[in-house]
Order: structure tokens, then C-alpha cells, then sequence
């Protein structure tokens, strides 16, 4: 089975389409067509269901497309790998991040890790921590800054960075504003401004309201903090957030309350990192300049005597 064949394939699965995995690939329709149908023959399987418009996977495309990202990553980490005994740090590292994690700054992190590996391409993007992970677990992803939100899948492993309790924000005007510390119960029917299902801080919520056993109205749901912000401040719901976020200068006009059970809802951030074997050389340079990292090598979360890699 060759790479190449792997790659035109996850490129036309992720496309959906040929003309576009081809433009996206730099190389003809015909040949690229011509390698995915030489793949179907060597596994004895149609890979896309194809029609006019579109293409789909079937059951053994879906099945092929994650060994298939992690098949690539391997290889790519092993070239990389005989770069870096060569003396030369070269490639590419892909990284996630949740917004505003509070724990480390993305940007000065890679500014840094531009300034002393120059040739090594930085990718980056945002998500919610649930689909970062997942892009780990994939090889899609080198490494990602998320909050833990549970145990990770097979292949990831979660380095604690930091815990912080989450805080009600609301209105100064707020019948709850000023309070020193909150049961849960006095949130119950109160109207929620929170985050889509898949970030870190409306995992944390959830499952805080649930095991306390209330039910709450997520009346306005944002993909960012500054939306989020701007919506409690206009007085049109309240918000739990990691308490950084609280001390973000649009949040000072906000009351931010504490609860009375502190440990009933924590943010906890981490990093994100494959297995030892899967990570490649520039993804550990990139960790070895995460800043508190190195105290807490030797523990992870989710994975029984895990730690982490070696820079």
C-alpha cells in the first residue's frame, strides 16, 4: 500500500469531492482517480460512493480514514525524525487551542518556537476542546491546548496545566450580584448565556449542574468569550466561566460570585499529545517551551503512569 494512494484518498474523504482534493493536491483528476481506484482494488473494497456532485464514503472508507490520518502522521513524523539527527528542524506542527484557555499564550508560545525553528510551518486553528481532541486521537492534530473534560481517547494523552474554579458572572443589577458564594440550587430557571456543547467550559457546566441535580436554560449559546461577555453585560443572562476569564477587562463592570461547593465545578487545562511513539520532533520542541510544563512531567490525565514526552 503506498502513501501516496493514502493521501489522494483522506484528501478526496475530506473534500468530498475529486476536482477539489485534486486542485488542493496539485496534481491531475485522472491521476488522482486512477490511484484511489487502485487503492479499492488492493483492498478489495469501494471506498466513496460517487455521484454528479458529491462524493461519500461508505462503511469501509469511513473505517479506512482514521488509520489512514495516522498512517500519514507516522510517516511524516518519521521523516522528520531522521531530520532532526541530521541537526535540522524542518516540516510542519498542527496546533488546536480553545479560545481564551487562561493557562498559557498561544501566540507568544509559537512566536517563541518561530523564532528558534524558522523552517518548521506552523498551522494553528481554534475548535472546542471535544473535536481538538479527537483531531489528536486522528493524527490531524500534533498537539492541542484544550480543557479536560473527561478521560481521552485511545492514542491521546492529557498534561495538566493548570485548575481554576469556575465563577458565576451576571449583571451588577443581577439579584445575584455581590453575593459571597452561591448554592446551585439558586440557579435554578435562571436564563444561561453559555458556550456550544463541544467547549471545555460547557462540558465543566454541565456536568456540574447535573450532578447537583438541577436543570438550566441555555437561553443564548456563543462561540466566543467576547460575545458571551457582551450578552451578561447587557443584562440578558448569566454565565459560569473559568475564573480567568472574570478578570478580563471587559468583564469588570460583571459581579463574579463564587460557589459555596468550590470544587464542584473546576477548569482544568492541558495539553493534548499523542502517544510517545507518534509525536514528532518538532511537536516535542514546541512542548518543551510550554511554560510550568516541565514540573508536572510524569503525570497525565487518563492514562495510568503517563507523562510527558521527552524534549
Amino acid at each position: 500500500m503506498e502513501l501516496r494512494h493514502l493521501e489522494y484518498f483522506v484528501a478526496v474523504a475530506e473534500e468530498r469531492h475529486f476536482t477539489r482534493a485534486a486542485e488542493r493536491l496539485l496534481v491531475s483528476q485522472s491521476g488522482l482517480s486512477a490511484s484511489v481506484r487502485s487503492l479499492e482494488k488492493e483492498l478489495g473494497a469501494q471506498l466513496f460512493l460517487r455521484n454528479t456532485r458529491s462524493v461519500d464514503l461508505t462503511e469501509a472508507g469511513r473505517a479506512l480514514l482514521d488509520e489512514a490520518r495516522r498512517t500519514l502522521a507516522g510517516a511524516r513524523a518519521a521523516k522528520d525524525a531522521v531530520a532532526a539527527v541530521q541537526g535540522l528542524l524542518r516540516g510542519a506542527v498542527a496546533v488546536g487551542s480553545e479560545q481564551c484557555l487562561g493557562a498559557v499564550h498561544v501566540s507568544s508560545l509559537l512566536s517563541g518556537f518561530r523564532g528558534r525553528h524558522p523552517r518548521v510551518e506552523i498551522r494553528m486553528r481554534q475548535d472546542g476542546s471535544q473535536a481538538l481532541i479527537q483531531d489528536v486521537a486522528a493524527g490531524q492534530l500534533d498537539l492541542a491546548f484544550v480543557a479536560v473534560g473527561g478521560q481521552p481517547p485511545a492514542g491521546v494523552r492529557l498534561l495538566p496545566l493548570s485548575t481554576e474554579p469556575m465563577l458565576l458572572l451576571c449583571h451588577a443589577d443581577h439579584a445575584l450580584a455581590g453575593r459571597e458564594a452561591l448554592e446551585w440550587k439558586e440557579l435554578d430557571g435562571e436564563s444561561v448565556v453559555d458556550f456550544a456543547p463541544e467547549w471545555g467550559a460547557r462540558a465543566v457546566s454541565d456536568r456540574a449542574f447535573a450532578d447537583a441535580g438541577y436543570q438550566r436554560l441555555v437561553t443564548l449559546q456563543v462561540n466566543d468569550v467576547h460575545s458571551l461577555l457582551d450578552l451578561v453585560g447587557h443584562g440578558l443572562g448569566v454565565a459560569l466561566v473559568p475564573q480567568h476569564v472574570a478578570r478580563k477587562p471587559q468583564a469588570a463592570a460583571l459581579s463574579a460570585v463564587r460557589f459555596a461547593d468550590g470544587e464542584a465545578a473546576l477548569w482544568r487545562a492541558a495539553v493534548a499529545v499523542p502517544d510517545r511513539e507518534r509525536m514528532a520532533p518538532a511537536a516535542r520542541q514546541l512542548l518543551s517551551l510550554v511554560p510550568g510544563l516541565d514540573a508536572l512531567r510524569g503525570r497525565a490525565h487518563g492514562v495510568p503512569g503517563g507523562g510527558a514526552p521527552r524534549s
